[in-house]
């Protein structure tokens, strides 16, 4: 399916730049086609509406929360699918972000599906009706229990089911990015609490699968695609299953080393969930005493296997069985339920458990791929950066060096080190783009800094051959990309080749003497160093001038100053002056000068350590670019 059509009104903008401007809620609405498609554009959507809002700054999206956003998710997914299921027919959606109401203490999120068959029950069936209250099914019941009130609506043509979710309150900055994966978790048994069939009531899965099973395979999608761990992958398809689908659940990871057909020996226990907690350690040590006999040929589908140990015999034996997690023709892994009471798990189950493996394993095999780079990032990002700062007689120094990807290798690095008798020299970069690309030039620039400064290049002489050895190191890659292009029939050079190798730059020159510290730098294309006086006066130290790597021939020059004892130059990446919220960058009004005079008196290390925090508390969201500052304060 292509981009969701999007009708967004002009009220929104204007509320946003106007918050005591009274006008009508944010609205957004979009059609869908009735096909499996619309659920997943449709949870898409509704995120995409509520980060919209946020950014905006939306005067009722204040109190929106990640929590808030994955019971929209959930609820929307669960009524397109309905619409889907049992109308048929294209679907149209409306979200709206309402204020206080009359009567009401806080905002509400409003989510409506419509369809265009009324004449279709929700969620109903070719059964005649029982006496009392009506089941409509697990659809209504997960909006029943996410919503504070819901309704359905009919008019000539269609029938709208609607709902209303309360917007309360702002989630804590520092929990953003510390308690990521806890969430994770915490959704998955949040959804498997809301949709699960209820405990012992087995009569009902094969209805709750019938009416439930699309729902649920899309959510549990959307959480394991989400995960680059193998163990919380393991982890969260036990939250998934029990009690939902099965009584416990265990999985094993294999490297594909010792597997074999006699069992599971090789293979590691990562994950036992029990609807009992108490009775979790109980099964993981019969299920290491004796793993199941899962045979090759099994393949991935359901394979029966005997109720384990006798240490389960406190309660009803029962059926278990065995799923093989395969991915691009290897073995990945085993998962095993079981659940107590069953001579067999019904067909609708067993279909349903192997489709939910099979996404089990793809979510395993991206996260051991995740993990593999990962692991080849951070080499990688060791061997560019230096393994220490060289220590400078009479300055103190003070860093920060936060890559946004923390797995792999930011565009921005540092440098300190000696240049010969008397002289040590630094360095702080950033790179156009991020990832390998930002390696190549990282790795090219960063040595060739410290020869042509052992060498005895002056600053200014520096960023001349480093600007020109970019420069040709650029046309060499485009000629090979326009090789390559050439040998596959294709013409010129992809719109995406690496052909430039922009670099902005801030290098200086320290010579230490008594009482102070003398200072040469020469500043490309980077946000300009600062120094601050030992009173708190702060003053820029440098002119700009162009990128490295941009204009052929280009000529650098350096400006030289002393930096006296107790004062201050502070050497900042652009992740730090353009750190946004809202329409607003961190440095808007010399916002890093007034951070930096506020420090007066903190050693280098302090100085750092405040303006790091500073700007990490600029904005409730994530930095979304590497940071990275360089202190140096004169003794």
């Amino acid at each position: 399916m292509g981009s969701i059509p999007m009708q967004r009104e002009a009220d929104i903008r204007a509320s946003a730049t106007d918050p005591g401007r009274p006008g009508p809620p944010a609205v957004v609405r979009t059609s869908l086609p009735g096909n499996p498609l619309a659920p997943a554009a449709a949870r898409r959507f509704v995120r995409a509406a509520l980060a919209d809002w946020t950014e905006l700054g939306v005067p009722a999206a204040a109190g929106i929360t990640d929590r808030l956003a994955d019971d929209a998710v959930l609820l929307v997914s669960e009524l397109v699918t309905n619409a889907v299921v049992h109308a048929g027919t294209a679907v149209e959606l409306m979200c709206r972000l309402d204020d206080v109401l009359p009567g009401e203490l806080t905002e509400t999120l409003l989510i409506e599906v419509a369809d265009h068959h009324p004449s279709r029950a929700v969620r109903g069936d070719h059964r005649p009706p029982s006496l009392g209250t009506p089941e409509y099914g697990r659809g209504l019941h997960l909006v029943a229990t996410l919503s504070e009130s819901w309704g359905i609506t009919y008019r000539t043509g269609t029938k709208s089911v609607w709902a209303r979710l309360p917007v309360e309150g702002v989630q804590a900055v520092h929990e953003i990015e510390s308690y990521a994966s806890e969430q994770a978790l915490q959704r998955g048994l949040r959804a498997a609490e809301i949709l699960a069939p209820l405990p012992n009531q087995a009569s009902q899965d094969t209805d709750w699968v019938n009416r439930g099973a699309l729902s649920f395979l899309a959510e549990a999608s959307d959480l394991l695609a989400g995960q680059f761990d193998q163990d919380l992958v393991a982890a969260l398809a036990g939250q998934l299953l029990v009690p939902r689908l099965a009584d416990w659940c265990a999985v094993w990871l294999d490297d594909g080393t010792a597997h074999n057909s006699v069992g599971l020996q090789g293979a590691r226990l990562a994950r036992v969930w029990h609807t009992s907690e108490h009775r979790i350690e109980e099964l993981r040590r019969v299920l290491e005493k004796e793993p199941p006999h899962v045979p090759d040929t099994a393949g991935s589908g359901a394979f029966p296997l005997p109720w384990p140990g006798e240490a389960l015999t406190g309660g009803p034996a029962g059926a278990a069985l065995a799923y093989r997690l395969t991915a691009g023709g290897r073995v990945l892994g085993t998962l095993v339920i079981g659940r107590s009471g069953l001579v067999r798990f019904p067909d609708e189950v067993t279909g349903l458990v192997e489709d939910f493996s099979r996404r089990v394993a793809l979510a395993i095999s991206t996260a051991r791929r995740y993990q593999r780079q990962a692991n080849i990032s951070q080499v990688l990002q060791r061997g560019l950066l230096p393994s220490k700062v060289a220590d400078i007689p009479g300055v103190e120094s003070g860093l920060v060096y936060e890559p946004q990807d923390k797995g792999g290798p930011g565009g921005d690095f540092y440098d300190v080190f000696q240049a010969g008798d008397g002289r040590w020299c630094f360095a702080l970069g950033d790179v156009q783009g991020k990832g390998p690309e930002a390696a190549v030039v990282i790795g090219l620039a960063r040595p060739w800094l410290r020869l042509l400064a052992r060498e005895g290049y002056q600053v200014a002489e520096v960023m001349d051959r480093l600007n020109q050895l970019l420069l040709d190191d650029a046309t060499e890659a485009a000629d090979a990309a326009a090789a390559v292009v050439a040998v596959a029939g294709g013409q010129g050079v992809p719109p995406d080749s690496p052909t430039s190798r922009f670099l902005s730059l801030l290098y200086g020159e320290i010579v230490p003497y008594e009482g102070g510290v003398r200072v040469t730098l020469a500043c490309a294309g980077h946000p300009l160093p600062l120094v601050m006086s030992a009173a708190g006066e702060v003053r820029e130290a440098a002119t700009p001038q162009m990128l490295l790597g941009v204009v052929d021939d280009e000529t650098y020059t350096s400006e030289s100053f002393d930096l006296r004892s107790g004062e201050t130059l502070l050497c900042v990446t652009d992740g730090v002056t353009e750190r946004r919220t809202g329409r607003r960058q961190f440095d808007d009004g010399d916002g890093l000068a007034k951070a930096l005079s506020g420090c007066a008196g903190l050693d280098a290390q302090l100085v750092a350590e405040r303006i790091r925090r500073l700007v990490h508390e600029f904005s409730e969201r994530p930095p979304d670019d590497d940071l990275a500052l360089l202190v140096l304060r004169a003794r």
